[in-house]
């Protein structure tokens, strides 16, 4: 702990001294950054199919979502570090306000396992724009992926800048305890309280990114082949271990089973008979997550749920996508998110009903809307909370970059992405200067004025 608050004071002095404020600071660490992914990106495809088994095509999604994020910053870093004119009332005339963003000072920045490289290293853009040093702890279920951060930024980023510390939670959980100056974390609900209930000892401002139960709702007038398209990508993009993904469905009773044939055969079309077999379908990463998931799709197939799918093979730890009936918001796969590639599916009479079982659920981080009219669009809008909504697709939402990207409630605590990032890592200081030539008596003691006309003249 000692050395640990060593490197939190050397991390923070830059920020202290200033050095850390000007544009070509910040843009000298955004083209660190940047030769950091353009420079190993095979080392990076290597790692997350040694960590995930992740398609090379999935594990680039990693490295094209920091790039659209870096070009974002780069493009509009002056506009953003400018000072924000703020129109000054008449009483306070003559007078200039501003709104200042400066640096917050160092921050801790500590990664998931699902998306090892970009879910770590994305924060890092907006941290650097905004001026501020950081310390990285990646997860350590992704193993391959947290040594390969380590070892590239300690090439590519001096000391005093970034630096990287590797361990497991017992690591996370000494570090969450040191005064910096805002922690930011991806990950599960349960960590996310205790780094929240940490960092409330020094007062430590949070981003939690989290999860929850995202659901997907498919009435009359969708397109069920495009629809089973999307959802069974979303569903299976790295083997369903994305925070965004659809954990389950529900389905206007009138379409469900022509929407069940329709995704029985996208699975058939990306995956082949063999699902298992397929080099499209990442792993789970670990024996517990696999433990888990296998134990919630063997109760499945005890009440008679599966529908479609569900083979496994625990030495690799693939699931084959697996498509579930369920009954009620009671089942067990309804508890928790899933997180793997099992689709739980509930009927529903119309979008009323539906959107009635999620209005009592903890806030999802997205919730999706396929089919409909624009007024049952606006209805699920002005009905329901998540962190984001999407119409008609899934996952999407979150590659543009110009939309905040955070939950609400159980889903997470602030936002990121582009600009949002920005203000997540800046203090928007509030700046007020006035003349020393007109200083009106009456705002002193012993007050003479008549208040009957000091409301007249401050309304």
């Amino acid at each position: 702990m000692v050395t640990q608050k060593l490197l939190l004071s050397r991390l923070q002095d830059p920020v202290i001294r200033g050095e850390t404020r000007p544009e070509t600071w910040r843009r000298k660490q955004l083209g660190r950054f940047r030769d950091l992914i353009d420079q190993h990106e095979e080392k990076v495809l290597k790692a997350l199919q040694q960590d995930l088994g992740k398609p090379s095509t999935e594990a680039f999604f990693e490295l094209l979502a920091l790039r659209i994020e870096l070009n974002l910053t780069e493009k509009h870093l002056r506009s953003w570090m400018r000072p924000q004119p703020v129109k000054v009332p008449l009483s306070q005339r003559p007078g200039q306000a501003k709104v200042k963003h400066e640096p917050l000072g160092c921050v801790l920045i500590i990664g998931p396992w699902n998306y090892p490289f970009s879910l770590t290293l994305q924060p890092l853009i907006s941290a650097l724009a905004a001026g501020n040093t950081a310390v990285l702890k990646p997860s350590e279920h992704a193993q391959a992926t947290s040594e390969l951060i380590s070892q590239l930024i300690s090439q590519h980023f001096p000391e005093d800048v970034v630096q990287v510390i590797q361990g497991d939670g017992d690591i996370a959980a000494e570090l969450v305890q040191l005064p910096f100056d805002h922690i930011f974390f991806t990950g599960g609900i349960a960590t996310g309280k205790k780094v929240m209930a940490a960092a409330a000892q020094n007062l430590t401002p949070v981003t939690l990114e989290l999860g929850g139960k995202s659901p997907a709702i498919v009435i009359e007038g969708a397109d069920l082949a495009v629809t089973a398209k999307r959802l069974i990508w979303g569903k299976t993009l790295n083997a369903g271990q994305t925070c965004i993904a659809p954990d389950h469905l529900i389905v206007q009773e009138s379409i469900k089973q022509p929407l069940l044939e329709a995704m029985t055969q996208v699975i058939d079309e990306f995956h082949g008979p063999d699902p298992l077999q397929s080099p499209h379908l990442g792993n789970i990463i670990n024996d517990q997550q696999f433990q888990r998931l296998h134990g919630l799709l063997q109760g499945a197939k005890q009440r008679g749920g599966v529908l479609v799918g569900g083979d496994v093979d625990a030495e690799k730890r693939r699931i084959a996508p697996a498509l579930i009936s369920v009954d009620n918001l009671d089942d067990p796969l309804m508890q928790e998110e899933l997180f793997g590639p099992l689709l739980p599916i509930l009927t529903t009479n119309n979008l009323e009903s539906a959107l009635l079982g999620i209005q009592h659920k903890p806030h999802p981080l997205a919730i999706y809307l396929f089919g409909g009219t624009n007024e049952q669009q606006q209805q699920l809008l002005n009905s329901s909370s998540s962190g984001g909504v999407c119409f008609n697709d899934v996952i999407m939402q979150a590659a543009i970059p110009d939309l905040p990207f955070g939950g609400i409630g159980a889903s997470g605590m602030g936002s990121y992405h582009g600009h949002t990032g920005f203000k997540t890592f800046s203090h928007s200081k509030a700046v007020l200067k006035r003349p020393f030539w007109l200083d009106l008596k009456f705002r002193y003691p012993p007050y003479t004025i008549d208040l009957a006309l000091l409301k007249k003249l401050l309304r």
